[in-house]
């Protein structure tokens, strides 16, 4: 349990909580001190602070982490307590569930049983529950539940003791290992597939460790199958290290593509999915050969997502008759999409279909988004947001924000304990009636929790209040940046809302921080190229520093890529080295460009960002916009940048 308060801040003046809050968050940073829950004298106005409880549970799972394996009873019967009186609620979740492992450890399987909720504890938890039912021989209807959680392609330590017992009454039977292995090898885990085949006898054995090795080594054992065609493979084994062969070497599996069809005697309606395999792996690559392999795939063995590269390999190759009949072959649903129509729209002005064309344009342009704006510059028209505001009930908003998990979500984040008010907040919302809810958004804006006022206008599918969804809580910061860098404050706050939804504090799974999400490195070397105050790894949660350098590292990409704002935004999001690899042969449209980014998060998020920075231009001066510069043809030129 953590109890250090990173991120606390500062309230409005005049709050009647704030004495209370800085008690508590003094009180929560002692925890961590504290050998044990320990007779502490809390004034009667702590006590009374809608987080007293929080700091209860800390105390507590501080007591457990101290004991370890020695928990006094007296201790147990403190958690305890505290579980009854809280049930449900968000503030005793974490102690639960440490406590329940805890008890686990200590094998006190009655105690564990009476507090253990088998749909919300998680599979270790869950596993224990069998355990708990098996010591206490309490194991009917038990075998059913144990033979479902085996049926797991990853490994479940806290479960051996269930599945031994499975085996032993002799339940596990081979067809259920064999169904666990197949699972651990469509999961690519040829280790613990193996591990677990152990069991099985060599003739069913076999053909699992023979796709385990068509997985660690597809062009080795590809290879062998090659030379051997007498040997026996599951059509669908050698599918699978067939498609790991074309995505880790395209031109490996092109040469081998002919070859493998004649040994293993592959006809056409046979070969159609290695085909598929290698088109989409070439498609990636923007490899004009794509197209070649796609032609022999049978329509059966489409899906959306391969017609839709399909037609992104046709668009790079300039081939608009097949662009058109991959359109035309996607699902109804997919065709209707904004992108697909603003497809179907080029595709029609590409032959001379202007009528259509226009048609098609025309029935995009309020669909708010990338698309939207690409066909009004294809038209040659400006174009503006179409706002959707939503009402704010000032009488419910209040009630609202007077609801305990509410009042308690915004202390925790007053407080610095961001997850706990998530937990909170999503516990107060799915309480209330879906009017109310969407009032919440307004609530979380006016508390400027702009992550969550999206997050749960997400939820709530509204996403064209514009005024209340795209707000500008940084101007003093984005202004300095837009000073330094010389780049627009609306694409540096389109960024910002892309990258970390105006979190100051957020923390990427790669490093990346703050507002602009910098990597510690990439941040120090773009402080010394651009004679900025190297920052420290906290400093970078400092929007004042955070955002004037990622605004630098952003104009570093334009310089190197020759002003095209699309692939310096693909090179923020995915790295400079990827983009120069995407880069085009020759000048191309930048719609066609930016469809065949080959990784679906950076395209999404150039679209995005695009989009986001039309969206603030607009806010700041509600006038429609020219997109037509959105046309400039991306070209292989790239500067080399300050």
């Amino acid at each position: 349990m953590l109890f250090a308060l990173p991120g606390s801040r500062a309230a409005s003046p005049g709050d009647p909580l704030a004495g209370q809050r800085t008690e508590f968050q003094q009180a929560y940073g002692r925890v961590a001190d504290a050998p044990a829950v320990v007779a502490t004298v809390d004034s009667a106005s702590l006590r009374s602070y809608v987080l007293y409880p929080y700091l209860q549970a800390a105390r507590l799972g501080q007591a457990l982490g101290v004991a370890g394996a020695g928990v006094p009873a007296v201790l147990d019967e403190q958690v305890a307590l505290f579980l009854r009186a809280h049930e449900g609620e968000p503030v005793a979740q974490d102690l639960r569930r440490s406590w329940l492992a805890g008890l686990a450890g200590r094998a006190r399987w009655n105690q564990f049983l009476a507090f253990h909720r088998d749909a919300s504890d998680g599979a270790a938890l869950r596993c224990h529950g069998f355990t708990a039912r098996i010591e206490l021989q309490r194991t009917e209807g038990l075998a059913a539940e144990v033979a479902q959680a085996w049926l797991t392609p990853r490994s479940l330590p806290e479960c051996e003791r269930a599945f031994d017992w499975l085996r032993s009454i002799g339940t596990l039977s081979d067809a259920l290992i064999e169904q666990r292995v197949r699972l651990a090898l469509e999961g690519g885990n040829a280790a613990f597939a193996r591990q677990i085949a152990r069991p099985l006898p060599a003739e069913r054995a076999g053909p699992l460790l023979q796709w385990a090795a068509l997985l660690e080594n597809p062009q080795r054992e590809i290879d062998a199958l090659l030379t051997a065609p007498q040997t026996t493979v599951d059509t669908r084994t050698l599918l699978a290290g067939w498609t790991l062969l074309a995505r880790a070497d395209r031109a490996a599996a092109g040469q081998r593509f002919e070859t493998l069809l004649r040994a293993r005697k592959l006809d056409a309606r046979a070969a159609s999915p290695f085909a598929l395999a290698l088109a989409l792996a070439l498609s990636w690559d923007r490899d004009a050969d794509a197209l070649k392999y796609f032609a022999r795939v049978d329509a059966s063995d489409f899906d959306d997502s391969a017609r839709e590269w399909q037609a992104r390999a046709a668009l790079w190759a300039g081939d608009w008759k097949q662009a058109s009949r991959s359109i035309a072959a996607m699902s109804e649903e997919n065709r209707r999409t904004a992108r697909w129509r603003y497809w179907a729209a080029r595709v029609a002005a590409q032959q001379g279909e202007t009528a259509s064309a226009q048609q098609l344009y025309e029935s995009i342009l309020a669909e708010d988004n990338y698309y939207s704006a690409m066909a009004a510059a294809r038209l040659k028209r400006r174009i503006a947001p179409n706002p959707k505001g939503l009402p704010l009930d000032a009488t419910q908003l209040a009630s609202i924000g007077n609801l305990p998990p509410f009042v308690r979500a915004r202390e925790l984040r007053l407080s610095g304990l961001v997850s706990n008010a998530q937990a909170e907040w999503r516990f107060g919302q799915d309480s209330l009636q879906p009017p109310a809810r969407a009032q919440a958004i307004h609530l979380a804006a006016r508390w400027g929790w702009y992550d969550q006022a999206v997050a749960t206008a997400t939820g709530e599918r509204v996403f064209n209040d514009y005024a209340l969804l795209y707000p500008r809580p940084y101007d003093a910061e984005v202004a300095a940046a837009a000073q330094v860098s010389g780049l627009p404050s609306d694409l540096i706050y389109g960024v910002i809302r892309q990258e970390s939804l105006y979190r100051s504090d957020a923390v990427s799974t790669a490093d990346a921080r703050g507002l602009m999400q910098l990597l510690p490195e990439s941040a120090r070397r773009t402080a010394r190229l651009w004679k900025q105050p190297v920052p420290s790894v906290t400093a970078l949660f400092e929007p004042s520093v955070n955002v004037v350098l990622g605004a630098a590292h952003l104009k570093e990409l334009l310089d190197r890529f020759g002003d095209q704002l699309p692939v310096a935004l693909a090179g923020y999001n995915a790295g400079p080295g990827a983009v120069q690899r995407w880069l085009p042969p020759r000048a191309m449209d930048p719609d066609i460009w930016i469809e065949n980014i080959p990784y679906n998060e950076t395209r999404t998020y150039v679209l995005r960002i695009l989009w986001n920075t039309l969206v603030f231009a607009w806010l700041r001066d509600p006038q429609a916009q020219d997109t037509r510069t959105w046309l400039n043809a991306v070209s292989p030129g790239a500067t080399s940048g300050r």
